[in-house]
C-alpha cells in the first residue's frame, strides 16, 4: 500500500502547527473531542431528512480511554463517520475542514453550531503521538475504513474492519524525550482532569474508567476499588439552564467548581443575550481580594468559551481594568477565532460583548449600593481602591462611569457616604465639596486646616488611600460641585467683612512675615495669617495642583523626580504663641525670634507628617526654649 504525501503547503502548516500554533500540548485532547461532537451533530442533522436514521441520543457518546502499556490514547465517537473520499479530503489536506464545509451548507437554513471550523484541530495530535490511526465506518455504509500516519512524511487509506458506524482514533503516544515528558497523557486521571477543564460542556456524554470505592459483593462492611465507566463530563452548563430553576447555592457552588475563589460571592450576575450577537455569561462579585490582586502577578479576566468549548483561561479583554475584580465566563457562539481557537482576532462582536458586560457590572453595582448597601461596603473595602484608580487612569476617561460608585468617610456621618449622598446634604450656602487627606480617620480628625470648615456646619470626606486624592483631582467637580482641599489656599468661606479684616491684619504684620519669610528661604513659598485656624497655632497649607498629601506619596515612588507642593506656613495670629512671635520681631530679639520661626515651620511639618529637615537642630531648639 502506497504511502500518500501531503501537499507542500499542508506539510509546512503540520510542521508549524505542531510546534508553534499551539501553546499548550494537553489542547490535543479538546480538538479531538470537539471533533467527535461535531460528528454526532452532522449524525444528528442528518437523521432531520433522512428517514432511514433513527437518532436516539442516549446511543450517542464519545468515549476516551488511555492504555500505558502500548501508549495510546483512544477517543471513539458514534458520530457519522467518513468514506474514502472524505477520509482523502478532509484528512488529507490540512485546513480542509468537514465541519466548516457543513456549517457552510447548512447555516442560512438552520444555523448550526458547529465547532471545528479551520481543519487543523485533527493534527494538534501530533503534538503527543508518533502516529496516529483513524478508524471509521460512515452512516450507511457497509465499507469501513483506516487512515493511518506518522505525520509529514504522509499518510495512507486503506479497508478497514470497523464494525460500528462512527470513528476511532488512536494517539500512539511518544516516548519521553530528555526536555520532554509525554507520561502524563497516558494517566487517566490526568485525562479526566483535561476533559473537565476544556470539554465539560460537550453536549454528548465523554465516557471513561474512573476508580470508585464500593463495598465488597460477599462483604458489605469491606470497600475495595473497583473501575466503572463513568460519564465525567457535566454536558449542560449552568448558563443554558433557565434562571428560574436554578438557586443561589447553584450558583455559589459553580463559583466553587470552577476555583474562582476560596469566599462566597456576594452577587452574582446571569446574562443571556439573543440578539445580534449572542451570547450567555455568568459574573460573580467576590467579597474578598485574592491574595495576589494588587500585584503585578494577578491576572484579569474571564473564562471564555465557544459553543461550551473553553476557548481562554482568561480572557482579559472583556473586563476593563477597573472591573478587573469580576470572576466568570461568556459563551459565544458568534466569535470569530483564530486558526488555532485559543486567541480572539480583536472584532466587533468581542468589543460589543464586552460594553455590555461593563454596563452590567455597573448597573448591578449600584443596585447593591441603593438596596444592598452592607453587601456593597463589604465589596468596596476590598475592592474599591481599584475602583478610585480607574477614575485616575487613562487621564479620567471613566470617570463619568465610576463617579457614583465612590465612597468616602464622611465627619458628619462618621461612616462611608457616596458623593450623591453628601451633595444631597450640603446647605445652599456652601461652595465646594470639601475633604481632606491623611493616613488615617483619627489623624485627619485631629488636623488644624479641618477647624473652620467644621466650625461652619460643613461635611468633610476623609481621604485615607493614597489614590483618593488623585482620583479626585481628575474629576476635579461632581455634579456642578468643585472639590476643594481643606489644606488649599482659598477655602471660599469667608464673607467680604472677614475678608477685609484679614486683608488689613497681613497688612499690618507684613514686615514680620517678609523677615519670615527670609529666614527659612525656600522651604515655603510664603508665611501669612491664617484664615482657617482656631485654636492651633500653625498650619501648612499648598497652593497649586500638587497637594502636601501629593507630594509625600510621590516621594515614595520608584520614579520620584522630586516633585514638590507650593507650601504656605499659615499663622494663627489669634493664639498666644503669635503674640510671643510678634514681641520677639518688634523688641529686636533676632535670636528668639529666628527661634520661633523654625519651632513654628517644624510643627507644622509635623502635624502635616513630614519628617523633620535638620532633627538635631529642631532638638536644639526645643532645648533651648526649656531653659
Amino acid at each position: 500500500m502506497a504511502k500518500k504525501e501531503f501537499k507542500a503547503e499542508s506539510k509546512r502548516l503540520l510542521e508549524m502547527m505542531v510546534n508553534s500554533i499551539y501553546s499548550q500540548r494537553e489542547i490535543f485532547l479538546r480538538e479531538l473531542i470537539s471533533n467527535a461532537s461535531d460528528a454526532i451533530d452532522k449524525m444528528y442533522y442528518r437523521a432531520l431528512t433522512d428517514d432511514a436514521i433513527q437518532f436516539n441520543q442516549e446511543d450517542f457518546y464519545i468515549r476516551v480511554h488511555a492504555d500505558k502499556e502500548a501508549r495510546t490514547i483512544t477517543i471513539e465517537d458514534t458520530g457519522i463517520g467518513m468514506n474514502e473520499a472524505e477520509l482523502e479530503k478532509n484528512l488529507g489536506t490540512i485546513a480542509e475542514s468537514g465541519s466548516l464545509a457543513f456549517k457552510k451548507e447548512n447555516e442560512a437554513e438552520n444555523g448550526h453550531d458547529i465547532i471545528g471550523q479551520f481543519g487543523v484541530g485533527f493534527y494538534s495530535a501530533f503534538m503527543v503521538a508518533d502516529r496516529v490511526v483513524v478508524d471509521t465506518k460512515p452512516a450507511g455504509s457497509n465499507e469501513a475504513y483506516r487512515w493511518e500516519s506518522d505525520g509529514v512524511e504522509g499518510y495512507t487509506i486503506e479497508a478497514g474492519s470497523k464494525q460500528e458506524t462512527g470513528t476511532t482514533i488512536t494517539v500512539y503516544v511518544k516516548e519521553n524525550e530528555e526536555e520532554e515528558s509525554y507520561d502524563e497523557f497516558l494517566d487517566e486521571s490526568h485525562l479526566q482532569s483535561i476533559v473537565k477543564k476544556y470539554s465539560d460542556f460537550i453536549r454528548y456524554p465523554i465516557l471513561m474508567n474512573t476508580e470508585v470505592q464500593k463495598p465488597k459483593e460477599d462483604d458489605s462492611e469491606e470497600i475495595e476499588t473497583v473501575t466503572e465507566e463513568k460519564t465525567v463530563n457535566s454536558m449542560v452548563p449552568i448558563w443554558r439552564k433557565n434562571k428560574a430553576d436554578l438557586t443561589e447555592e447553584d450558583y455559589n457552588n459553580f463559583y466553587h467548581e470552577k476555583h474562582y475563589g476560596f469566599d462566597e460571592p456576594l452577587k452574582h450576575i446571569h446574562i443571556n443575550v439573543d440578539g445580534a450577537i449572542r451570547y450567555s455569561s455568568i459574573l460573580f462579585i467576590p467579597e474578598t481580594t485574592p491574595f495576589d490582586f494588587y500585584s503585578k502577578e494577578f491576572e484579569k479576566g474571564l473564562e471564555l468559551y465557544s459553543s461550551g468549548v473553553l476557548i481562554m483561561d482568561k480572557s482579559p479583554d472583556l473586563l476593563p481594568d477597573y472591573f478587573s475584580f469580576v470572576k466568570g465566563m461568556v459563551d459565544s457562539e458568534d466569535l470569530s477565532l483564530n486558526i488555532s481557537r485559543e486567541m480572539l482576532q480583536h472584532d466587533r462582536q468581542l468589543k460589543s460583548i464586552a460594553k455590555n458586560i461593563k454596563t452590567k457590572i455597573k448597573k448591578e453595582l449600584q443596585n447593591m449600593l441603593k438596596n444592598e448597601r452592607e453587601n456593597y461596603e463589604k465589596f468596596y473595602e476590598s475592592f474599591g481602591r481599584q475602583l478610585k484608580f480607574g477614575v485616575y487612569n487613562d487621564f479620567g476617561q471613566h470617570k463619568d462611569d465610576l463617579k457614583d460608585l465612590l465612597l468616602f468617610h464622611s465627619s458628619k456621618e462618621k461612616k462611608l457616604v457616596s458623593l450623591a449622598e453628601y451633595v444631597e446634604r450640603m446647605p445652599e450656602d456652601q461652595k465646594y465639596i470639601y475633604y481632606a487627606t491623611g493616613e488615617s480617620i483619627d489623624r485627619i480628625e485631629k488636623l488644624p486646616q479641618t477647624e473652620m470648615v467644621k466650625d461652619k456646619g460643613y461635611e468633610i470626606l476623609y481621604f485615607t488611600e493614597e489614590v483618593d486624592e488623585f482620583a479626585i483631582k481628575m474629576m476635579r467637580e461632581y455634579e456642578g460641585k468643585e472639590f476643594k482641599s481643606v489644606s488649599s489656599g482659598d477655602l471660599g468661606l469667608e464673607s467680604e467683612e472677614e475678608k477685609k479684616e484679614s486683608e488689613e491684619t497681613a497688612s499690618e504684620h507684613k514686615e514680620m512675615f517678609d523677615r519670615m519669610n527670609e529666614l527659612l528661604g525656600n522651604k515655603v513659598k510664603d508665611v501669612r495669617i491664617s484664615k482657617r485656624l482656631k485654636s492651633h497655632p500653625v498650619c501648612l497649607t499648598a497652593e497649586g495642583e500638587v497637594t502636601i498629601e501629593m507630594e509625600k506619596i510621590l516621594a515614595q515612588m520608584p520614579e520620584n523626580q522630586g516633585v514638590e507642593a507650593d507650601k504656605v506656613l499659615e499663622i494663627n495670629h489669634q493664639h498666644d504663641v503669635f503674640n510671643s512671635l510678634q514681641n520677639a520681631y518688634k523688641n529686636d530679639d533676632q535670636a528668639n525670634f529666628e527661634l520661633y520661626t523654625n519651632l513654628l515651620y517644624n510643627q507644622a511639618r509635623l502635624i502635616e507628617g513630614l519628617s523633620v529637615e535638620d532633627p538635631v537642630a529642631f532638638t536644639n531648639d526645643v532645648c533651648r526654649m526649656m531653659k
